[in-house]
């Protein structure tokens, strides 16, 4: 799946967390966050305030033959943790 949009990424979080098993109050609590703020992403809302840093592996750019990779939502989950929260006015 390409990401290019934040309907596109919602579209992503809304599809590996159903693939895990997972429901929104369980993925938001694992996130550090609120369900409201995961439902809003969900749902492609550009006012969701999201800063994330993301390095693109080639492999997973440019799949070649055979399955392409899937980004690790744990892993991404987790860098969202770690980073200072922004102070709103």
């Amino acid at each position: 799946m390409r990401i290019r949009t934040a309907t596109d990424l919602g579209a992503f979080i809304r599809e590996r967390r159903a693939r895990l098993g997972m429901d929104q109050i369980v993925l938001a609590k694992k996130a550090g966050t609120s369900r409201k703020w995961l439902v809003e992403v969900e749902q492609g809302k550009s006012g969701a305030e999201i800063s994330i840093d993301l390095e693109a592996d080639s492999s997973v750019a440019t799949p070649r033959a055979g399955k392409a990779k899937v980004p690790d939502i744990n892993g991404v989950l987790d860098s969202l943790k770690k980073r200072p929260q922004k102070k709103r006015i």
